[in-house]
C-alpha cells in the first residue's frame, strides 16, 4: 500500500468533500447527458477509479453491469435505481455481477469508487 500526503490529495478532499462551494469550483467534465464528472482518480485500463458525479434534475445513467464493486456515497440530493431511492448520506454498495439504471429526479452529487469500470448497455 502506498500513502499520500495532504498535498497529494485532490483539492476537493483537502478543502472538504462535503463543502458544496468547494465542489462547485471543481473542473466538471461531461460524463453522460445531464451528468458531469470530476475525476479524483482514473486508471487508463478501466481499472480502479474514483469520481464525483453531478446529476442534473431528471437525468440518468443507462443500465449498466458492474464488473467490480462500486461504492457510492450520496453527498446531496437524491438518487434512485432499481432497488430504491437514496438520500444524502446514504452509502450504496453494488457488488460485481449486479446491474441497474441510475436516475435523479431532484439532481444530486455522489462520490463513486469503482474497482473496475462498469459496462454500459447503450440504448437503455
Amino acid at each position: 500500500m502506498t500513502g499520500s500526503s495532504a498535498a497529494d490529495l485532490p483539492a476537493v478532499l483537502r478543502t472538504g468533500l462535503l463543502d458544496p462551494a468547494a465542489r462547485a469550483a471543481l473542473d466538471w467534465q461531461p460524463f453522460r447527458p445531464g451528468v458531469e464528472a470530476h475525476w479524483l482518480h482514473r486508471s487508463p485500463d478501466g481499472g480502479p477509479a474514483a469520481a464525483l458525479l453531478r446529476y442534473a434534475p431528471g437525468s440518468d445513467v443507462p443500465r449498466h453491469a458492474h464488473t467490480g464493486r462500486e461504492t457510492i456515497l450520496i453527498l446531496d440530493g437524491r438518487q434512485s435505481d432499481d432497488a430504491g431511492t437514496y438520500e444524502a448520506g446514504t452509502l450504496v454498495v453494488n457488488e460485481p455481477g449486479t446491474e441497474h439504471k441510475v436516475r435523479s429526479d431532484t439532481g444530486c452529487t455522489a462520490l463513486l469508487i469503482w474497482e473496475r469500470a462498469p459496462r454500459l448497455y447503450e440504448g437503455t
